[in-house]
């Protein structure tokens, strides 16, 4: 199995070298594949040393399949050309995430829509991930109406500047800004860009990409991304308003059924998700499960999850881990 781990020198491209060496993925050949400022460089995996080569080199060497993590523009222009020369890229940019001809899956979820066809597929945004892993049983059980999101998601998920902006900011330091403003002892309800209509990006692929991968566009959906100070991953309170009534037992027995979620969810001994405990993990923390009673059939929801692990890395490796075990790579 030749893979290409493309952005590999950048910080999701490190999660998913690690990943694949923790879930022992068939990986005979690894080429990682980075900008060109990164050629040359050498990466260690799993006791053997290799070189970081460009994209063009990558695509010649025509890996089975292609992690990519280098950005939605970088994806635009050499997806395709992977995918020409018989590779099969998993992308976890934003670029196919939208594109009706292209598959948008968590595994636990979708997998099974993937067809040996499918060259180019679409790891979706990492609050999205956690949150429909979470999602997904109480949509098949009961049915989801309405959706109402509000995420406080950490630093890693705008990347190394971020981390180092803080860092900088807890020791009195001056440095480069990430963000328009202090992180530190802060919190920004801005995470992407605002769009025309008042909502961030982020928050429109919640959205979005909720829509198309339960294939419900009828669940009524409206968010709130907020940035805050923390390091180990993103937490997210929901409101879900289901179909049918369930009790707060019921959910929690599902949840506990359902692949990739861990339930947290005991007031009596103050267990609850928390990021400082879903840092390193691959699963989906859930937890404060309880009725909202200003409205029927309706729950409030703790969800925590590691965004460059779950949200990121392992998704896109379990997508990978799916296609070796139908043998279409």
């Amino acid at each position: 199995m030749k893979v290409a781990v493309v952005g590999a020198t950048g910080m999701v491209g490190q999660i998913m070298l690690k990943v694949l060496a923790e879930r022992k993925f068939p990986v005979t050949e690894l080429i990682p594949v980075a900008s060109e400022r990164s050629v040359g460089k050498t990466i260690d995996y799993m006791g053997t040393s290799y070189t970081v080569v460009g994209m063009a080199t990558a695509v010649a060497m025509k890996a089975d399949v292609a992690l990519f993590s280098a950005g939605g523009e970088t994806s635009l222009e050499w997806a395709p050309k992977f995918a020409a020369a018989g590779t099969t890229v998993i992308d976890n940019s934003s670029a196919w995430r939208m594109d009706p001809t292209k598959k948008l899956v968590v595994p636990e979820i979708n997998a099974s829509e993937l067809t040996p066809e499918d060259k180019i597929i679409a790891n979706p945004n990492c609050s999205t991930i956690q949150m429909l892993v979470a999602l997904a049983p109480l949509q098949r059980t009961y049915g989801i109406q309405r959706l109402v999101i509000s995420t406080y998601q950490s630093i890693t998920g705008t990347g190394v500047q971020a981390v180092q902006q803080l860092e900088n900011e807890y020791k009195g330091e001056k440095g480069a800004m990430a963000y328009p403003y202090p992180i530190h002892r802060n919190a920004i309800p801005h995470c992407d860009v605002f769009q025309d209509n008042g909502y961030t990006k982020e928050e429109m692929k919640l959205i979005q990409e909720t829509h198309k991968i339960l294939g419900d566009d009828s669940i009524r959906i409206t968010a709130t991304a907020v940035r805050i100070p923390v390091v180990g991953g993103h937490s997210e309170s929901v409101n879900v308003e289901l179909k049918e009534d369930a009790s707060v037992g019921e959910v929690q027995a599902l949840l506990n059924q359902s692949p990739g979620v861990v339930v947290q969810d005991n007031p009596d001994t103050n267990t609850y998700p928390m990021p400082i405990y879903a840092e390193g993990k691959n699963d989906v923390f859930v937890g404060r499960i309880r009725k909202d009673f200003s409205q029927e059939n309706t729950l409030n929801m703790w969800i925590v999850s590691d965004n460059l692990r779950k949200g990121a890395a392992t998704n896109t490796i379990q997508i990978a881990e799916y296609l070796v075990e139908k043998n279409w790579i």
